[in-house]
């Protein structure tokens, strides 16, 4: 179970396994990562930096989100692997990933946060 004194809510990570992916799916966003990440991802995929920015990745003003596909009844994350129901990329995800479920946003949507993620305990 991890916690996080900033929230009044805990994550059961194990619960993951079971989800099948709703945090990297749904409704269409933003998955912003840093320089230091994309060029770790970059690196891990074996790619050139134009070929990566170009098959992954769109640009929001001055930040790089990953692309978004379309999945089921709405849009998944470029890296979700729709037949395993995870992230391809796990051990490279960025910072805005590994921190789910605790987003400042969740302070004040907790029902929302009670849809999306499974392993939350209040």
């Amino acid at each position: 179970m991890i916690k996080n004194e900033d929230f009044d809510y805990a994550f059961d990570e194990s619960a993951c396994k079971a989800c099948g992916g709703k945090c990297c799916t749904g409704e269409s966003g933003y998955i912003f990562a840093d320089e230091e990440e994309l060029e770790k991802i970059r690196i891990f995929l074996n790619l050139e930096k134009e070929e990566f920015q170009k098959s992954f990745l769109k640009k929001i003003g001055i930040k790089y989100s990953f692309k978004e596909v379309k999945f089921e009844d709405g849009f998944a994350c470029i890296f979700f692997d729709q037949n395993k129901r995870n992230c391809s990329i796990y051990e490279f995800r960025p910072r805005q990933c590994k921190t789910f479920p605790f987003w400042k946003y969740y302070k004040t949507h907790k029902e929302e946060l009670q849809k999306e993620c499974i392993g939350v305990y209040f």
